[in-house]
């Protein structure tokens, strides 16, 4: 068993080609890759959402006051590293993921907080189900960068289907 701890890379400089290389190597069953067309949207909106709740010193007066917004500005300087169009297409997804927090708290069923807590643990379970099927272990044991790799293979997934050059 591989005792490697979780670290950040930051020596290299890939392309987007060579992340997606990289992690399409740990997912190639098609119940893993499903697995992931539904866990890892549910997991960044959890994600969002739980950081959405907690709120930036000095900055409670407004919408963008928290820390979800922190969390898609950097991810967004990583995408735009990376590719333009995929940094472009991550920022629609969020703003459309803020979106949905916004509706969700409105409708007020349950605290956002709440609801995001029990998606976010569903989210990884179907994750590591997913690999188990697979054989093979999560791509972001090796580098904790996948975490933000698999929402754009995804992405990618879907400019292809559609024509867009990336």
């Amino acid at each position: 068993m591989d005792t490697t701890p979780l670290r950040w890379h930051h020596g290299e400089v890939k392309t987007v080609e060579q992340w997606f290389a990289e992690y399409g190597e740990s997912h190639q069953d098609e119940t893993n890759k499903l697995a992931h067309w539904i866990c890892i949207p549910v997991i960044m909106f959890s994600l969002l959402g739980l950081l959405s709740e907690v709120p930036l010193p000095g900055l409670r007066w407004s919408a963008a006051g928290n820390l979800s917004i922190v969390a898609i500005v950097l991810a967004l300087f990583f995408y735009v590293r990376l590719s333009w169009t995929f940094a472009l297409g991550m920022a629609v997804v969020s703003a459309l993921m803020v979106g949905g927090h916004i509706v969700l708290r409105r409708a007020g069923w349950l605290p956002l907080w709440q609801v995001c807590l029990g998606l976010f643990a569903l989210g990884w379970i179907g994750q590591f189900v997913g690999h188990k099927i697979e054989g093979k272990k999560p791509s972001f044991f090796k580098d904790l960068q996948f975490l933000l790799i698999g929402p754009l293979w995804l992405l990618a997934d879907l400019y292809r289907r559609a024509g867009i050059a990336c």
